[in-house]
């Protein structure tokens, strides 16, 4: 058999970490003020203490709120094998009370190698949780409720997060509870009596810092060099990474992305598609690969428009986005035309249009839903004389006239003296 490429080896691995939230989280974790160390510490010192503890996990979705608890989990599972039960819920799934109750019946079932009736009732689900509860505590042992989407089991009458928060109250339970919730204000939608059992303990996912972001991009992308990896290769490649780190093109790309969405999850999958563009021939990650990656996923329609737009119309969305500028709010093809006017006679330039020509230019920018009315009235008005709005923002028509072929130079000073 012919030996594996390197390269073709290496893209497998990179991709493979990519897919894996729990490798790309381990390098956010060894902080001792990261969300890993705290939420670890907590459910630790809940089980060897033998006490109860509640906790709501909050932050957007893509934050890494789910694999840092199975992280967590994942840990305590081989430190405490014995002594740790794990009942996972979800509020799009078990939403009512009475399937909630049953599948956590289910659950602990499964776990003690118990027989589980489908035919039990709601009392008797909920009879047999707060027993389980009971003896679990009296065997030192702890449940680990899990319950994702946490706001949708607030909806409603509550009684499950009631009816587990009251049992926690007795010294015989041993139990933990973690919500996990993209609203921020998830405990807010507590009723009364269930908010005065809940220890108000929260734990904020935010966005990773620049500090973070680099260790991420390393911990992920450096291949290992104690591997299977020819040892040269392996070095070579990390050198070749890190002068891509380094690199402020690289800084800035990593920026832009990051302004446009800045979740650990849809790095990753940013990250993923640059990888892929890798070349298998030199066997190394290159600038190119991200930059590709980024217009790749940046595909605004707005700047394909642009691109297809004449040299007139160019002029007439330059001119709307000075005026805009200029903080006059109402406008229309008249005071365009104006502004238009004004360039000429300041510049001199060579591209001057009759009056009924930019009129066709203006109506098939609105056609193209470039500049639009202002309100539904204009519809029914003459265009010229209609308040009409800029309907692409101003990097969207930057980025557009730097991509122009053939865009005049005017047009490219106006937009930079904008900045």
């Amino acid at each position: 058999m012919a030996r594996e490429n390197p390269a073709e080896k290496a893209l497998g691995l990179l991709r493979s970490r990519l897919c894996d939230p729990n490798f790309a989280f381990k390098a956010l974790s060894h902080s001792d003020d990261s969300n890993y160390s705290k939420l670890k510490f907590l459910v630790s010192s809940s089980i060897t203490e033998a006490c109860n503890n509640s906790i709501l996990l909050l932050g957007p979705r893509g934050s890494g709120k789910i694999a840092v608890l199975e992280l967590v989990l994942s840990d305590l599972l081989q430190e405490y094998p014995d002594m740790i039960s794990v009942i996972r819920l979800s509020g799009l799934l078990h939403g009512s009370d009475n399937c909630a109750f049953k599948e956590i019946a289910r659950q602990l079932c499964m776990e003690h190698q118990l027989v589980f009736s489908r035919m039990a009732s709601f009392d008797d689900n909920s009879q047999f949780m707060i027993a389980m509860l009971r003896e679990c505590g009296l065997a030192h042992k702890t449940i680990i409720f899990v319950l994702d989407e946490f706001d949708l089991f607030a909806l409603g009458k509550q009684k499950l997060l009631y009816s587990l928060l009251d049992a926690m109250q007795s010294v015989t339970s041993q139990a933990v509870v973690i919500g996990v919730s993209c609203r921020l204000d998830a405990d807010m939608l507590l009723d009364k009596r269930v908010r005065s059992r809940f220890s108000h303990r929260k734990l904020l996912f935010l966005p990773p810092a620049n500090e973070d972001i680099q260790r991420l991009l390393q911990h992920i992308l450096s291949l290992p060099t104690d591997s299977s990896f020819p040892p040269d290769y392996a070095v070579a490649f990390n050198a070749k990474l890190q002068n891509i780190l380094a690199d402020e093109r690289f800084k800035e790309i990593i920026s832009i992305y990051l302004n446009f969405d800045s979740t650990v999850k849809h790095l990753l999958r940013y990250l993923f598609r640059a990888v892929s563009y890798m070349d298998l021939e030199s066997g190394m990650l290159s600038l190119e690969n991200f930059k590709a990656a980024l217009s790749n996923i940046q595909r605004h329609p707005k700047l394909e428009c642009i691109k297809d737009c004449s040299i007139l119309e160019l002029y007439i969305l330059v001119c709307m986005k000075r005026l805009e500028v200029k903080e006059q709010n109402s406008y229309n093809f008249n005071s365009v035309m104006k502004e238009y006017k004004s360039i000429h006679d300041s510049v001199k330039t060579s591209d001057y249009f009759a009056r009924n020509v930019c009129l066709r230019a203006f109506e098939h920018l609105l056609q193209r839903e470039l500049i639009g009315f202002t309100d539904n009235r204009g519809q029914n008005h003459s265009v010229e004389f209609s308040p009409v709005k800029l309907l692409v923002s101003f990097h969207e028509l930057h980025q557009g006239l730097k991509s122009y072929g053939s865009c005049p130079a005017i047009l490219q000073q106006l937009m930079d003296r904008q900045k």
